[in-house]
């Protein structure tokens, strides 16, 4: 039985790459909680992907065991969160677990839009923050400025931030005791009815389902009859473990604690994310307010490109999904492409994240559709209806408007490329908001319309500024505009799954860059194959692929050239048929790489 004055549950949060993954290794090696053999850089990044590009993706968690200098153990809880704005949704549900955060802030670049997006998120969860200055050993370390660039831009006190290296291990005795004295203790009654949150659940081969849930008030025991309040189903508790990152089986999990349980779930659906969990027998009178579900800002379809492997694709997205809350999906069927599903996420790289998992975890390989955001069709009736698949787009005559979503971006950036930046949001259909600076920083807020911004908006960003600016955004609401569709047609036959919307302004110049890149990636026929882009019944783009010739003339040697004729006359009525019957087959890399464009 621990006493609620000995646990601390804490996360870090900090824009990509300052260093609060390195800081969780450093809280883990100081504590002695896994051994100096076992100890890897990352421990907490479990998964390749994570390790590969050098990301966190998933919010994991652990618990040490710290002796402090007054002399007692505390435990601590440590949710270490992503910092990408395409991960934002583990954020938000880790800080619902725990009480007050580490705010890390790399001393040479300071204040990031991510540091911001976070902190809000945390500050919105109630939170004690402790302000942590990283990568103080570095040459161009400037503690003090960005001490005063917190106080401006995120308004919270830095005067006693603790200046530390993660990478070195300098100041982290001082987290530890910050993370002791700073933050809160857990509140709860222990001799309450069980309430506890399901904050994640993942699969795993041996175990089936593993459900990591943080306990608000009563006890959870091996072998008690639970009862998960939304799915109203009852199980078993079987395994019951904290995890030090390995799991580490207990006994009993009180208030205020965090661990994981099995209970010999089948079905991943079973396990929502954010659900109440209680005793079958004692309820708690009131479920947990839960999480607001998140909203899917990008879709696009994934189709195998073996049909038969769709039943494993099924599979492998009901088992990612229960891992990734924020992922949603549902089944579709292409003329092109066969059976399917169209999914949601949180943005571009949520979207490539998720596609190589499912190639890589799964065994799969996959087609993926353009991306498209949600539309919402305003029809001449009255009635409104959203467009997920511009393939599906109703008839213009029973159209009235169509609204786009847009967002409001915040981007961080040096002076010298704030021109370049501007210009950007300009040509991306943008409106100024705001520009402020925090030193020698600009900080620029614009509106802008979604789809623009899902494309390759922030690698052109990142390759304008040479890295230097970093990128959040919200989504805010609907607006009216003039969107098209258009649909590429090759052979007269309209391709639905290169089909998008567009604005009415920019379509010609869309339509033709991707006319000319499938000409390019279209190999040649008998017969000549036009490809058209068209709005409605109107043709903007137009390219044509050459047939290739044999030469019938060949063994033509002197004679009249009626004779040749005849033979060419006899071609061209052959090719003219072929055109009626034939059919273009269009490579599925051709696909992929048509979808890539927009540079």
């Amino acid at each position: 039985m621990t006493d609620l004055n000995r646990i601390r549950n804490f996360s870090i949060v900090a824009h990509i790459d300052h260093g609060k993954s390195t800081l969780a290794d450093r809280l883990i090696q100081l504590t002695g909680t896994v051994a100096q053999r076992d100890m890897k850089e990352q421990m907490l990044d479990a998964m390749d992907i994570e390790r590969e590009r050098g990301i966190t993706i998933k919010a994991n968690s652990v618990r040490i065991e710290y002796p402090a200098k007054d002399g007692h153990t505390y435990i601590l809880n440590l949710i270490d969160t992503p910092g990408h704005v395409d991960f934002a949704y583990e954020v938000s549900r880790s800080m619902r677990a725990v009480e007050g955060s580490l705010l890390v802030v790399d001393a040479s670049q300071g204040v990031e839009a991510q540091t911001l997006a976070n902190v809000y998120q945390a500050i919105d969860a109630d939170h004690e923050i402790v302000p942590v200055l990283n990568k103080i050993d570095l040459p161009a370390a400037e503690p003090d400025r960005v001490k005063e660039q917190i106080e401006d831009v995120i308004g919270i006190d830095a005067s006693n931030a603790i200046p530390i290296s993660a990478k070195s291990g300098l100041g982290i005795p001082e987290v530890l005791e910050a993370i002791v004295n700073r933050l809160p203790a857990p509140k709860g009654d222990r001799d309450a009815p069980l309430k506890a949150m399901l904050v994640d659940s993942w699969y795993d081969s041996y175990l089936g389902v593993v459900v990591l849930i943080r306990v608000m008030d009563g006890v959870i025991r091996k072998g008690d009859t639970i009862r998960m309040m939304r799915t109203k189903a009852t199980y078993k508790m079987e395994k019951l473990a904290v995890l030090k990152p390995q799991m580490v089986d207990i006994a009993e999990l009180g208030p205020g604690e965090i661990g994981v349980f099995t209970a010999s779930i089948k079905q991943v659906r079973d396990t929502r994310v954010g659900d109440t969990i209680t005793h079958e027998r004692a309820q708690c009178a009131t479920p947990l307010p839960g999480f607001k579900p998140s909203q899917p800002v990008v879709f696009c379809g994934l189709f195998p490109v073996d049909s038969a492997e769709f039943d494993a694709l099924r599979d492998a997205i009901e088992k990612l999904a229960l891992n990734d809350a924020s992922f949603s999906y549902e089944m579709e069927t292409s003329a092109a492409l066969g059976f399917g599903f169209r999914c949601g996420f949180l943005g571009l790289l949520h979207l490539e994240v998720v596609r190589d998992r499912l190639e890589r975890e799964y065994d799969i390989d996959l087609i993926t559709t353009a991306p498209s955001v949600v539309y919402h069709i305003h029809l001449r009736d009255g009635t409104m209806s959203e467009l997920h698949n511009p393939a599906d787009m109703p008839d213009l005559t029973l159209v009235d408007h169509i609204e786009e979503p847009r967002i409001k971006a915040t981007i961080m950036v040096p002076d010298e490329y704030l021109g370049e930046v501007l210009k950007l949001c300009q040509d991306r259909r943008g409106i100024q908001m705001d520009l402020t600076y925090a030193g020698s920083r600009a900080m620029v807020v614009y509106d802008l319309p979604l789809n623009e911004v899902v494309f390759d908006f922030y690698d052109r960003l990142k390759s304008i500024t040479k890295g230097y600016a970093s990128f959040d955004y919200q989504i805010t609401g609907y607006r009216e505009d003039f969107l098209v569709k258009m649909s590429l047609l090759v052979n007269d036959e309209p391709v639905d799954a290169l089909s998008m919307m567009v604005h009415r302004d920019r379509a010609d110049m869309r339509g033709r860059a991707m006319c000319e890149k499938l000409k390019e990636l279209i190999p040649r026929h008998m017969f000549k194959i036009p490809i058209q882009a068209a709005i409605g019944g109107r043709v903007i783009a137009r390219e044509t692929i050459a047939a290739l010739r044999k030469d019938v003339t060949a063994k033509c040697y002197g004679g009249d050239v009626t004779r040749k004729k005849k033979l060419l006359e006899k071609q061209k009525a052959g090719k003219k048929k072929m055109r009626q019957f034939g059919k273009v087959e269009i490579p599925q890399q051709a696909f992929i790489n048509a979808l890539k464009m927009d540079s």
